[in-house]
C-alpha cells in the first residue's frame, strides 16, 4: 500500500497584495511538483520491493490473501492476531513479481491478480503459522478473504490444496513418529517408508538431529 505524500503551501499574502497580484515564476522549473512527485512514488515502490525481499529471508511458506473489501481495522486486527513466527503485507502485485523474480517464489505468479495482502511464514511449523488466519476469517465473516494460493518447497498449492498444508504433521509428531519406527524396527520402518516422501525426509532429519544431540557434535 503506497502512501500518497501531499505538500502544502501558504496561501497568505502581503498587505499589498489588494494592490497587486503577485506570480512569480518557478527559479528552477526541473523541481516542480510532478517531477517531485514522481521521484517520491519511485522510492516508494522500491521501499516496498526491498521489505518484500526482506521477509523472503529464511521464510518457508509465502501465501496470497484476497485482500479485497478488508478495512484498514480489519487488517489492524489481523496483524496482531497472527502469531510472531509470520509478516502480513499489503503490496502490489507488480512490486511482488519484482521482489520475486528468479526466485523459487516465482510459483506464486498464478496469484497476480486482484488485490493480495502477503503472508511470510518463518517457521517451519506451517499449521500452526497458518490456522491463526483461519480463526480470524471465520470469526470476522471473511469468507471472501480467502487464500488466494501459497508456495511451500517451490510447490505451488492453489485455495483447494490447503488442507494438505494445514494438516502437515508437527514437529512432536514427526518425533514421536520416528521413535514409533525406531521401537519397532520391522513393521516400524516399512511403514514409515510408505510415508509421503516429505514426512521420510523430516523424520531421518529428526534422527540425524537426535544423533547429533547425543553424540555433542
Amino acid at each position: 500500500m503506497e502512501a500518497a505524500t501531499l505538500l502544502s503551501f501558504s496561501s497568505s499574502l502581503s498587505p499589498l497584495s489588494h494592490h497587486k497580484t503577485l506570480n512569480p515564476k518557478p527559479r528552477n522549473s526541473k523541481f516542480s511538483l510532478p517531477t517531485i512527485q514522481c521521484a517520491i512514488s519511485r522510492s516508494k515502490k522500491e521501499e516496498t520491493v526491498e521489505s518484500v525481499k526482506t521477509q523472503l529471508e529464511n521464510c518457508h511458506l509465502l501465501a496470497a490473501i484476497n485482500y479485497k473489501g478488508l478495512t484498514v481495522k480489519q487488517f489492524q486486527d489481523l496483524r496482531r492476531f497472527m502469531p510472531e513466527s509470520t509478516k502480513v503485507l499489503v503490496a502490489k502485485n507488480t512490486l511482488v513479481i519484482k521482489a520475486i523474480e528468479g526466485t523459487k517464489w516465482e510459483a506464486l505468479k498464478p496469484c497476480m491478480k486482484g488485490m493480495n495482502a502477503w503472508l511470510f511464514v518463518h517457521t517451519d511449523e506451517i499449521p500452526s503459522a497458518i490456522k491463526p488466519y483461519r480463526s480470524f476469517q471465520k470469526e470476522r465473516k471473511l469468507e471472501e478473504n480467502d487464500f488466494a494460493g501459497a508456495v511451500f518447497e517451490g510447490k505451488f498449492y492453489g485455495p483447494g490444496d490447503f488442507k494438505a498444508l494445514e494438516t502437515m504433521p508437527t514437529r512432536a509428531e514427526v518425533y514421536a513418529k520416528m521413535l514409533g519406527a525406531l521401537q519397532s524396527p520391522a513393521m516400524g520402518l516399512v511403514s514409515t517408508l510408505q510415508a509421503p516422501a516429505r514426512d521420510v525426509v523430516m523424520v531421518l532429519k529428526a534422527y540425524v538431529k537426535k544423533l547429533e544431540d547425543e553424540s555433542g557434535a
